[in-house]
């Protein structure tokens, strides 16, 4: 059973919402970061770096001093105000006509630490890390981890009754995606949701495995430091936004190769015959339509791979995934790509970038072929979970991203 609390966020007021509120720090560079990051964004706090002219080493010391003196400034400016008392925040979002309801609550560090909150993928200590500074250095969660729960009736209820209501926040960003956001203020509908998580036996964490992580890392450190620690300090709880899992919609994470290995494409494709039904499709773009079959990009042309009854598992929740075959088979196998997190032949592509990006890498002279992968399923990643295992590198892409800027966590 999962804990979770209201908290009084700081947030922007409403006029200066827009302008605040940016895409997550890893979604974009430096660079782009610059060139996106009006006057009052949150980029100036996330990637700081940015305020130097060049550019600095994000992980130095004068990069990490201005997040804290921005972060500062952007409360005694007023774009950054805290609420006077604890509530939960319903956030939705739209995507192509679609729009899911997350609440913002702060789960319990200790929940991480005793596998209630569940993760489908390995985190790296220099990621942790790098987080942790930042979590360290500004005492607060300023972007939200992503999470999803098993379906509940009541919590709709409660999440239906406010969104009837005018929004506090409702803005299309410059992605052409809608954000929306709502108070949740009825003391009764506090309680009563924080009483129903109680009863819910787990989160997942969807997308922010390393924020995660250091989030609980960094309560760990505090709880070490106290000697009269009880468990409810703030410091105890971070920042989540939380979806039902029916709401959720993972997208293709598509793969991308410099070279063949030594091979012509001939004999690629001859090679690929012994594992997979192989169909050229021609010139225009081949996107999978089911499990287990896989669109390939090569020498101008796009072939369907189907793999071949008794290449994989069905009854193992690792083997039965397509990123778990297609690296077996073809990059392991064929291509001589061992290592995911570690190999420079292979880059990856989120589905958001559509299929005409891997014939653009490919076509250009970057790589060499492409695959992209049919996506995974909610269902699939919590049984996953469940089970204790972890998926392979860049399986799931989550889209769309949250939103920084629109509740930010103080830990004391």
């Amino acid at each position: 059973m999962v804990r979770v609390k209201p908290f009084a966020a700081i947030r922007p007021p409403k006029q200066y919402v827009e302008e605040v509120a940016a895409r997550p720090y890893d979604v974009l560079n430096s660079v782009e970061a610059k060139a996106e990051a009006g006057e009052r964004s949150l980029l100036h706090i996330t990637k700081p770096e940015i305020d130097f002219d060049p550019i600095i080493d994000e992980h130095s010391q004068p990069a990490y001093d201005k997040a804290v003196e921005n972060f500062k400034a952007w409360q005694e400016k007023g774009w950054l105000v805290q609420d006077e008392k604890p509530y939960y925040y319903v956030y939705a979002q739209t995507m192509e006509g679609r729009t899911q309801y997350g609440l913002v609550v702060c789960a319990h560090t200790d929940d991480y630490a005793e596998g209630k909150i569940k993760k489908h993928e390995l985190t790296r200590k220099d990621k942790e890390e790098d987080r942790m500074i930042h979590v360290r250095i500004q005492d607060a969660n300023i972007e939200p981890v992503f999470f999803s729960y098993p379906d509940n009736d009541e919590i709709d209820a409660i999440v239906n009754k406010y969104i009837v209501g005018e929004p506090e926040y409702d803005f299309v960003a410059a992605d052409g995606f809608g954000h929306h956001f709502w108070v949740i203020d009825d003391q009764a509908d506090i309680d009563r949701i924080t009483e129903i998580f109680a009863e819910i036996p787990a989160f997942y964490v969807a997308d922010g495995h390393h924020r995660t992580a250091a989030a609980a890392l960094v309560g760990a450190e505090k709880k070490a430091q106290n000697p009269n620690h009880t468990g409810e300090e703030e410091y105890n709880w971070f920042m989540t936004v939380a979806f039902p899992d029916s709401q959720l919609k993972i997208i293709d994470y598509n793969r991308v190769v410099k070279d063949l290995n030594g091979l012509t494409p001939e004999q690629l494709v001859a090679a690929l015959a012994e594992d997979f039904e192989v169909r050229e499709e021609g010139a225009e773009i081949y996107k999978p339509g089911k499990l287990h079959e896989f669109s390939m990009y090569l020498g101008g042309k796009w072939y369907s791979l189907v793999a071949k009854e008794g290449r994989y598992d069905d009854n193992d929740p690792i083997g039965v995934l397509d990123v778990t075959i297609l690296s077996n088979l073809v990059l392991d196998r064929i291509l001589g790509i061992k290592d995911l997190r570690t190999d420079k032949r292979i880059d990856f592509v989120g589905g958001i970038r559509g299929l005409g990006e891997l014939s653009r890498r490919v076509d250009s002279g970057e790589m060499a072929v492409a695959f992209a992968l049919y996506p995974v399923s909610m269902q699939q990643l919590v049984d996953i979970a469940d089970s204790g295992n972890i998926m392979p590198p860049k399986t799931t892409w989550f889209e769309p991203k949250l939103r920084s800027g629109l509740a930010i966590h103080k830990l004391s």
